[in-house]
């Protein structure tokens, strides 16, 4: 098992990417600590997870609450003993022009994408520095290169996180080993919420997977393995990088 006895915290956990990332985390021996703001869905998965012989808690909460953080943070040390990593999973879109946006809908749009990743980092890291080695995920985008219409506090604050990451990455290393995905068009409920910025949602949707060299969308299947990858001794030599996984959509220009 890649991550035998080993204790991650999932934010974002409870549907899509996340909860992809969370089963084959658990598969592979991991202890996890699961959030979400969903209390129905993320008990639903900690069941399924402890029924296939794997532990996890869940807390629901806001990741945009700093004391929620420090919450994970302390739960996985109650309930596990350590902390060895993290995937920062959770996100949310802030749809409209720059023109049209409300400033509230700009703040709580980095204050889910990227303040919480600085307030889980914050409480974590200090746990995770206590471990022979560390590994943190973080998930971006591709929009943190590529724009898209009416999307500018999403693209903005997912090229947050690429800064934010390699700074870790400089000032924690070699302890502690910090990664980030980008992923592209993955069929999830988020792509179909994204979607309703563009005049034929549907088609938008289709549009989407049609543009990859694949031709087709990702799978949450495929974001949950090169997490595992990033996560694991396998990419031991690997810190302050981004991962892009698009099925080709930007070498398609």
């Amino acid at each position: 098992m890649k991550l035998h006895q080993k204790t991650f915290i999932i934010t974002g956990a409870t549907s899509g990417m996340g909860r992809a990332i969370a089963l084959d985390f658990a598969k592979e021996g991991a202890n996890l600590v699961l959030s979400g703001r969903d209390e129905s869905r993320g008990k639903n998965l900690s069941e399924e997870i402890e029924e296939n012989g794997g532990k996890a808690e869940f807390l629901a909460g806001d990741v945009g609450d700093m004391d929620y953080n420090q919450q994970l943070v302390e739960l996985a040390i109650k309930s596990f003993g350590q902390l060895d990593g993290l995937v920062t999973n959770a996100g949310m879109l802030g749809l409209g022009s720059v023109t049209e946006l409300e400033p509230s809908d700009w703040d709580i749009t980095f204050r889910t994408n990227v303040d919480s990743v600085f307030y889980l980092l914050k409480f974590a890291l200090p746990e995770m520095l206590k471990r022979p080695s560390a590994a943190v995920v973080v998930n971006s985008s591709i929009a943190a290169y590529k724009s898209f219409p009416n999307h500018p506090a999403y693209c903005a604050s997912k090229a947050a996180l690429l800064a934010l990451a390699k700074q870790v990455a400089v000032d924690y290393g070699p302890t502690v080993r910090i990664n980030t995905m980008c992923p592209g068009p993955v069929d999830t409920p988020f792509i179909h919420a994204s979607a309703v910025a563009f005049p034929d949602p549907a088609q938008a949707v289709a549009n989407a997977g049609k543009a990859t060299l694949l031709k087709r969308l990702g799978l949450p299947a495929d974001i949950s393995k090169l997490a595992l990858f990033l996560a694991c001794d396998d990419s031991s030599w690997i810190t302050g990088s981004a991962f892009t996984i698009d099925g080709g959509i930007l070498a398609a220009g």
